[in-house]
């Protein structure tokens, strides 16, 4: 292929580039400069034009309105949600990796099933095993069916993961009189981070943006999580769009936060355990 074939491909690929991150930037910009609008300038100025008077009032507003506890709500269920997930998970990929007998294997295939198995179709079974445990209407009844939808693919990457990683490292432990427990917190964790991280922030975009499982397992405002509240201030600031675009530019930044923190591992893990 030609210097100017190749060239002209480049251009071409160049041009679709930025039009796509216009496309994926056009609409984050609008959510954050109308969040700033003063309400009185939303139906007089350009949509897209910067403010001419720029505000916080619209996040004051939002404040004002119990979204701390709602906030706090969503990082309790996640954190519960994300560490349980991952310390059963990676329990469990150990024991099948590395374990003997065909009881690993089998649980292994049970879990694969999961995968198959959408949350909008097992929602009604769900909600009565909660109602019947007592728990619902509370963060419990967010937080374990989040770990039982979580833990197939969870197990998934992580026991592929593991099935890369040298087997002479565990037999040295072992020939060192290291227990099992020693080799999962001493050479497991640690060869699993990027792994872990991956799934970790896979997960935690899933639970924080879960919507159905609050919808439909709570009902008290004590339990209200973020997706559930944005929902709520819809329909309180029916007319004030900025107080709705600032609720959802305060939900984003803890999962933006998450992602830049933990870019490196996360672009690790996704491709850990698929390279031979």
């Amino acid at each position: 292929m030609s210097r100017a074939v190749r060239s002209r491909f480049n251009v071409i690929g160049a041009v679709a580039g930025w039009i796509w991150l216009a496309v994926i930037i056009l609409p984050i910009y609008y959510i954050f400069v109308t969040s700033l609008r003063p309400q009185s300038d939303y139906f007089t100025e350009n949509p897209l034009s910067w403010p001419s008077n720029p505000s916080l009032a619209a996040y004051g507003r939002v404040l004002d309105h119990g979204f701390a506890g709602f906030f706090l709500n969503s990082v309790i269920v996640t954190v519960a949600a994300v560490a349980l997930t991952l310390v059963v998970s990676l329990m469990a990929a150990y024991v099948i990796v590395h374990g003997r007998g065909r009881f690993g294997r089998g649980v292994f295939r049970m879990a694969l099933l999961g995968i198959a198995i959408p949350i909008q179709a097992a929602i009604i079974p769900v909600y009565y095993l909660i109602v019947e445990l007592g728990l619902y209407d509370s963060l419990a009844a967010l937080v374990l069916p989040s770990v039982a939808f979580a833990i197939p693919i969870t197990l998934l990457i992580l026991t592929t993961f593991l099935r890369d990683v040298p087997r002479s490292l565990f037999e040295s432990m072992r020939l060192d009189g290291a227990g099992e427990w020693t080799i999962l917190l001493r050479l497991v964790l640690p060869m699993s981070r990027p792994a872990l991280a991956a799934v970790g922030v896979y997960n935690a975009l899933q639970v924080w943006n879960g919507f159905l499982f609050p919808l439909v397992l709570t009902q008290s405002a004590d339990t209200r999580v973020l997706p559930l509240s944005l929902w709520s201030f819809q329909g309180q600031f029916a007319i004030d769009v900025p107080a709705v675009l600032a609720a959802v530019v305060l939900s984003v930044l803890p999962m933006l936060a998450a992602y830049v923190l933990t870019r490196h591992q996360l672009v690790s893990g996704m491709t850990a355990g698929f390279g031979r």
